[in-house]
């Protein structure tokens, strides 16, 4: 994971080092700390200049500083991970390789196939000298953070960053859309004196007849949020970049939707319930199918990355000095708890797992919302007969949701594999932090992002991912802070297999057929919405976030199948919604967490309404808006 920058201006009457400011140089340097160092390009008949900015966090192969260059004055910027597709040696860092496959790179549809190639997520910046033109894009899900922005003041200037800096003019940060991958031609764009990107979209390739015409309102959308002085056009030679994952099957059975266990009902919910599902040969194997691809998926990201024994020494530290590599943002719900599981199969077994658990300070309550409160806590509880009461029935101010059930989920993970050592860090978060922390930190990297759950989810995520809290060993509990550099999270599940209540909803409504078409554009949004934000979050400590539920063949998988076989919504909550899912953790051995209802983070940890009681989620957040800029 990297912070990669480059500053495009089509004139070189003034230095271009001027327009890179020093504060998005810091923010930068955060999500690298490992190298840094910056390399200014100018045309050849001196039309324009590029900054090119790379800060490196090393997890792969030998440190590998950037900017990269070749013989032929090429650069590359590199923020991602190749985990299939290309093939990468075990020492070899992906970064070099990339570049070296793009040096080779003959025409424009040699770059567009490369990239088609790649699984993983990457957001990139390419120059290629000799034909002065400028790549960029993010992949298919925009795992990667990439914001452009634009002012015609400073002779026509772009700047392309993996993260912002707040800015006091009008040239407002907007992320790139991961709706394919951009060039510019720079020669000539300096002298038409106008800045026009070509895009060269994602598509399907069995669909070609129709992509066109499918894409054009993706189109006239982009440009719809652009300067008035950028154009966007579409590639003449009309090619593109192929999507990795396979269509939404939207299936839909003739005969009418009943619950394949009707003697389920809201008040009876057990785990034992699974197993009728389990027992169905069919469903059995579409199970295993999908812990076989999840489990890949977990492999990948857990085990690609420099561990103490790839150090230059080789030697392997003693027990005393093993640390954690691998975080897992976790509620004990069933998304984190079957990473963890997964994860633990593929973790070297003397390596601890660090569980990361964020709660904020519950404030003073009326005794109505007390009782409401309890009654939910009480809830979270019944699922757990066995966990100790000493731990859940004292309710301190940071006793929330998501920390009982989180407790109750390392008891489950405990019972599992009893050998690894398992850290559960309680990150308690009080207000006074938060409002500090927002200020100095997470404003910036929430935006341009804006809304009140975007300030929830941001700021529950930065907490949770810088990874300080307290870890309780034999009765002792003590301060540690997570050195992993990897953080896991589950996000993509509740897209994929109807998670949200919205689902629901959608389904109640307008049955199937609208709860395809809801599904469908979870992850055609999921960048724009959350992984842009997410990415901006958890690199801002130094550290990468890795998505196991949006590997390319987990989501291929899970596409292909109808949504019938991925969730029932006839069924109560806490079974109904991602069933597949809840059947995998079943048979991997997970019990109590297996049922537990969805729950979101923000009201999980209780950062929900923490501040303002009376704002929707969709409301513009005046806590980041109010942020002054320096």
């Amino acid at each position: 994971m990297c912070g990669i920058c480059c500053v495009v201006s089509l004139s070189v009457q003034h230095a271009i080092g001027g327009f890179f400011k020093d504060e998005l140089l810091c923010q930068l340097r955060r999500r690298g700390p490992n190298s840094s160092q910056h390399l200014i390009k100018t045309g050849s008949d001196l039309s324009y200049q590029c900054l090119f900015s790379g800060h490196i966090l090393h997890l792969r192969g030998l440190v590998t500083p950037q900017p990269l260059t070749d013989i032929d004055n090429n650069v590359f910027l590199w923020n991602g991970e190749v985990f299939n597709g290309i093939h990468i040696g075990t020492a070899e860092n992906d970064t070099q390789v990339m570049f070296h496959h793009l040096s080779s790179c003959s025409s424009e549809s040699d770059i567009l196939s490369l990239f088609s190639s790649v699984q993983g997520p990457w957001s990139f910046i390419y120059y290629q000298a000799s034909r002065h033109y400028l790549w960029f894009g993010r992949d298919y899900f925009g795992r990667r953070s990439l914001l452009w922005q634009f002012n015609n003041e400073l002779n026509r200037a772009l700047c392309l960053s993996s993260v912002s800096a707040l800015s006091e003019s009008d040239n407002q940060w907007q992320e790139v859309p991961a709706s394919g991958i951009y060039k510019i031609d720079l020669k000539a764009c300096a002298i038409a004196e106008s800045l026009v990107l070509t895009l060269y979209p994602w598509i399907y390739h069995s669909r070609e007849n129709a992509i066109e015409e499918t894409f054009l309102g993706g189109l006239d959308q982009i440009s719809k949020d652009l300067p008035a002085y950028v154009s966007l056009t579409m590639s003449e030679s009309k090619l593109s970049v192929i999507t990795p994952v396979v269509p939404l099957n939207r299936t839909i059975p003739e005969t009418s939707v009943d619950s394949h266990c009707p003697n389920i009902t809201n008040s009876t919910v057990t785990v034992e319930d699974l197993d009728g599902f389990l027992a169905e040969e069919h469903k059995k194997r579409l199970v295993h199918q999908l812990i076989d691809v999840l489990s890949e998926a977990v492999k990948r990201r857990v085990l690609y990355l420099v561990r103490d024994t790839d150090q230059l020494t080789g030697e392997i530290p003693s027990m005393p000095t093993k640390k954690a590599h691998v975080a897992i943002l976790f509620s004990g719900g069933i998304d984190s708890m079957l990473i963890a599981t997964l994860a633990d199969q593929h973790i070297p077994s003397d390596e601890p797992i660090d569980l990361l658990n964020v709660a904020f300070m519950i404030k003073e309550q009326t005794k109505q919302n007390k009782q409401k409160k309890q009654h939910e806590l009480h809830s979270c509880q019944e699922c757990f007969k066995k966990l100790d009461t000493t731990l859940v029935d004292k309710f301190s101010c940071f006793n929330v949701p998501d920390r009982i059930t989180g407790r109750a989920g390392l008891e489950e993970l405990e019972t599992i594999n009893p050998s690894r050592t398992w850290n559960f860090v309680e990150i308690n978060v009080t207000l006074e932090e938060l409002k500090r922390m927002r200020q100095q930190h997470i404003s910036h990297l929430v935006y341009p992002l804006d809304t009140v759950l975007d300030d929830s989810i941001g700021c529950a995520v930065w907490f949770a991912s810088r990874g300080e809290g307290f870890i309780t060993t034999q009765g002792d509990v003590k301060p540690y802070t997570s050195s992993a550099k990897v953080v896991l999270t589950g996000i993509g599940a509740d897209e994929q297999l109807a998670g949200y209540s919205r689902h629901r909803v959608c389904f109640k409504k307008y049955g199937l057929e609208g709860l395809n078409k809801e599904l469908g554009m979870e992850l055609a949004r999921i960048s724009s919405r959350n992984l842009g934000r997410d990415d901006r979050i958890i690199g801002d400590h130094g550290k990468e976030a890795r998505f196991p539920f949006l590997d390319e063949d987990v989501v291929s998988f899970l596409n292909s199948l109808p949504v019938l076989e991925k969730a029932d919504l006839t069924l109560p909550r806490g079974i109904g919604e991602k069933l597949l899912l809840r059947l995998a953790a079943k048979e991997l051995g997970l019990t109590a967490s297996t049922i537990l209802p969805k729950r979101a983070m923000q009201f999980g940890s209780r950062i929900a309404k923490m501040e303002n009681s009376n704002e929707k989620a969709s409301d513009k957040c005046s806590r980041l808006q109010s942020v002054s800029v320096d």
